[in-house]
């Protein structure tokens, strides 16, 4: 299935029903008096959340939701009928927010979250209120109003606890493969991945995180170039980002540091909450340099580094499994400092 992380559509809540005015006509009551219903009050428009859907491709090919109009109201002081209500199930993660103002108007993190978009309008009041000592015979009746209606922006970001960074190639697929069970597709070419691919990493039976590897950035990418900067967004929920370089470039011309700083560069172009996040170097391809340390240092001095650095091969697994440990202790020391405030 096709990956989509963001849809705009139209929602219309449903009108109320129209109030009426009757009068009770019986054999022996012929000046009954009114007895006009109220209408219905129209349907809603709820979103729920669901942990079963992944994607929000199902509103791409529907762009117009109608939630029922209420009926209109009856003699006899017969009330219409309720408007049925509209629920729209969307994935975990989901936020929705009006196009025209970009206010917020959801945010789904939990799954079965129920939250009301758009209320439906109020039935109109038939001529059986407006009756009183010096209006025997009222013929005023009222029109139920308007469901309310809005073009809204929905905007799938994956709940992930670690987010990948890196330029195309770099190994991130590689990673996320070698550390969880998912597999994402590898191939030495750039942008395999297409798509955001989510992996738990299990470290015990009752420890685990998850990790989020998103396409490839490439310089300019916040501007629009390549893949990535259409998924940048899903890395503004994670804890914690693991910059992954790649040491051992396949083209001499290719310079780790100039990538670095290119990747480091679009953040803080995109988001500045992104850029802000706690950010790991995780030196990748260990296996294919000979001086390591050496490597490693003339990296750190030319980036000036103070942070977290970790040396892995992702192919064979070297050093991931130490980098799985640490990962989960710094979310488990974050969270504790949260749950203490």
């Amino acid at each position: 299935m096709k990956f989509i992380d963001e849809a705009t559509v139209n929602i219309y809540a449903g009108d109320g029903g129209n109030g009426i005015a009757s009068f009770r006509r019986e054999k022996y009551e012929p000046m009954g008096g009114p007895n006009g219903g109220d209408g219905g009050n129209g349907g809603s428009i709820y979103f729920e959340s669901d942990e079963n859907i992944n994607t929000l491709i199902d509103f791409r090919f529907v762009k117009n939701y109608r939630a029922k109009r209420g009926e209109n109201g009856r003699s006899s002081e017969c009330y219409g009928a309720r408007g049925e209500d509209l629920v729209l199930k969307v994935p975990v993660g989901t936020v929705i927010s009006e196009r025209q103002t970009e206010e917020t108007i959801a945010d789904f993190k939990l799954h079965g979250q129920k939250i009301l978009v758009a209320k439906g309008g109020k039935g109109g009041l038939g001529n059986v209120h407006f009756k009183s000592s010096i209006n025997r015979t009222p013929r005023q009746c009222t029109q139920g109003d308007a469901g309310e209606e809005f073009e809204i922006y929905l905007e799938l970001k994956v709940l992930a606890d670690v987010g990948l960074l890196g330029m195309p190639n770099a190994g991130k697929s590689s990673l996320i493969r070698s550390i969880s069970a998912a597999k994402p597709k590898v191939a030495d070419y750039p942008f395999t991945t297409l798509q955001p691919n989510l992996g738990v990493v299990k470290i015990d039976m009752q420890r685990s995180f998850v990790v989020a590897d998103i396409p490839g950035l490439i310089e300019g990418a916040a501007d629009g170039h390549g893949l990535g900067h259409q998924f940048l967004r899903h890395l503004s929920r994670t804890k914690l980002l693991l910059h992954i370089l790649d040491i051992a470039p396949y083209d001499d011309s290719i310079d780790p540091v100039l990538e670095a700083k290119a990747i480091i560069k679009e953040l803080g172009k995109y988001s500045e909450n992104i850029a802000n996040k706690e950010r790991w170097l995780v030196l990748n391809k260990i296996d294919l340099i000979n001086d390591i340390d050496s490597v490693r240092n003339a990296i750190l001095k030319k980036l000036d580094w103070t942070g977290k650095v970790f040396c892995i091969s992702a192919i064979n697994g070297k050093g991931c499994k130490e980098l799985t440990y640490e990962i989960m202790k710094h979310i488990e020391l974050k969270k504790n400092n949260y749950e203490k405030i």
